[in-house]
């Protein structure tokens, strides 16, 4: 078998019902649906909306939200069907292993291992920020700048970075019926802000702001050569550099790609979910649809409060109200964003964890790791190990562009799952499928094809930091997991419940 060998649907399903791995299993639609929401809704429209309005799309950048929401839309629709078909933890993980072997599932595994620590501690670093922003605007309390930067930028530690970390990660451990109830409080509270800065911003939105909508295309300034932080790779092998016009559009749609991170999330929690055939495409499709309609809308009014160039700050909602003097309703947006970026360091340690877990029960990773709570009836010991690596790069490391990684590795690992469902539809047609994708294989050649393109038209010095850590992967595979996995070694769960206690 080698490398290629895949592990069949019915093994996967079976691994879920043994008494050492068997998860909690109380999620609805309802629990799905907001988890999507909870970590859909963080970083990219509080913070990188502006970012990308005002040096890549301008007030298109409504349409940047749309190009990225139809890509993902052609992705959701590949998972819905991997998901309702193969109910398992490790999302992306577990349906490339089912369909197109292990060393594919091992690269997306390990794809996943930096989307979901990097995005994490690269969100709690922005919760810092917002965190104390609400200290000074509401108690008059500053933090030292010593506790709110890494060592890079000046500081000691980014104390609540690492406070925010350790609080989530109990959160997690103590049970997925916990981390639930919580991310349902918090999510309810973030998405009243984001209503209430559509329907009373858009009494203040000027039209005039919004023209021209898509900026005409500026070239790169003279003598400004290559750079491996702002050329795509598109630019590099095809040309017409430049922000605005079409291009700039495009580029806007992947960066803000970044703000639709998490509708694959739910597929990780499958174990857990109660009728997972109905329930996860519920989930999925139905957090995708309701964020891309709030973040067309948002980045419309925003667009429309002030003029464009203005908005590239850390906080463009509340800069926008800032800037016609609605000071107080800027307060309230940022302790919206606080509460969105919460929920979503969360669900990517949750989402971190889950696939983690899903390695180790099939011995690629530690079986240690795969040890399931027994009264919380979480992984609690990857859980804590994932906090702990989280919190340690949130704390100390300057993170920069490198969270442009997640966005290309998530974009990867949806064009694997896009290639997965034809494969799986070839390969095991009787398999049972509560929900089927449409138009195959049309709609997953779609998929595929367009986060490719989105992923071109990224920097290429994110190209070749994911590369590396491709290259890591690689060794880590051939070194350790190719030797050792159950599928190699022909080691029953038994066995592998055995060595994780």
């Amino acid at each position: 078998m080698g490398i290629m060998r895949t592990k069949s649907v019915e093994q996967s399903i079976r691994d879920t019902d043994h008494p050492d791995f068997r998860l909690r299993k109380a999620l609805g639609p309802l629990d799905l649906t907001l988890f999507g929401i909870g970590v859909i809704i963080g970083t990219g429209i509080f913070v990188l909306t502006g970012v990308a309005a005002a040096t890549n799309a301008g007030p298109a950048i409504a349409l940047s939200f749309v190009v990225a929401g139809v890509a993902c839309a052609l992705a959701a629709l590949c998972y819905a069907e991997f998901a309702s078909t193969v109910p398992v933890a490790g999302s992306a993980y577990t349906f490339s292993y089912a369909s197109l072997g292990e060393f594919l599932a091992w690269i997306i595994g390990w794809d996943l291992v930096l989307e979901f620590i990097v995005g994490a501690s690269a969100v709690s670093v922005g919760w810092s920020g917002y965190f104390n922003s609400v200290l000074q605007s509401f108690f008059g309390i500053s933090l030292p700048e010593s506790l709110l930067a890494a060592p890079a930028d000046g500081g000691i530690v980014n104390l609540p970075a690492v406070g925010i970390v350790v609080l989530l990660v109990i959160v997690l451990v103590l049970g997925i019926t916990l981390s639930s109830r919580f991310n349902q409080i918090i999510t309810t509270i973030k998405l009243l802000v984001v209503v209430f800065f559509i329907l009373y911003g858009i009494w203040f939105v000027t039209p005039d702001n919004w023209t021209p909508f898509l900026p005409p295309r500026e070239p790169a300034p003279a003598g400004e050569g290559f750079s491996f932080s702002q050329t795509t790779l598109w630019e590099l092998l095809f040309g017409s550099a430049g922000s605005y016009g079409f291009t700039g559009m495009i580029t806007g749609a992947s960066i803000v790609f970044f703000a639709y991170i998490g509708f694959d999330i739910v597929a990780t929690t499958a174990e857990e979910t109660r009728n997972p055939q109905r329930d996860l495409p519920i989930g999925i499709l139905g957090s995708l649809t309701i964020c891309t309609v709030l973040y067309v809308l948002v980045s419309l009014v925003m667009t429309g409060l002030v003029p464009y160039q203005q908005l590239n700050t850390a906080s463009p909602m509340a800069t926008a109200f800032s800037r016609i003097g609605l000071d107080w309703a800027a307060g309230l947006v940022s302790i919206g964003a606080i509460c969105g970026l919460t929920t979503v360091t969360m669900i990517l340690m949750l989402g971190q964890s889950r696939v983690a877990f899903a390695m180790s029960r099939d011995r690629l990773l530690p079986p240690w790791f795969a040890k399931v709570h027994p009264r919380f009836r979480t992984p609690y010991r990857i859980t804590i190990t994932t906090g702990v690596v989280v919190a340690l790069l949130a704390g100390f490391l300057s993170l920069g562009t490198l969270a442009e990684l997640v966005n290309i590795g998530t974009l990867f690992a949806f064009v694997l799952v896009s290639i997965g469902v034809i494969v799986l539809r070839r390969t095991r047609p009787d398999l049972p499928r509560a929900f089927r994708t449409p138009l195959v294989p049309v709609v997953p050649i779609l998929a595929a094809l367009v986060c490719i393109y989105l992923m071109l038209n990224l920097a290429v010095g994110t190209w070749i930091r994911f590369l590396v850590w491709m290259v890591i992967g690689l060794v880590v595979y051939f070194a350790y997991s190719m030797h050792r996995s159950r599928l190699a070694v022909g080691e029953d769960i038994e066995e592998v419940a055995e060595e994780a206690r």
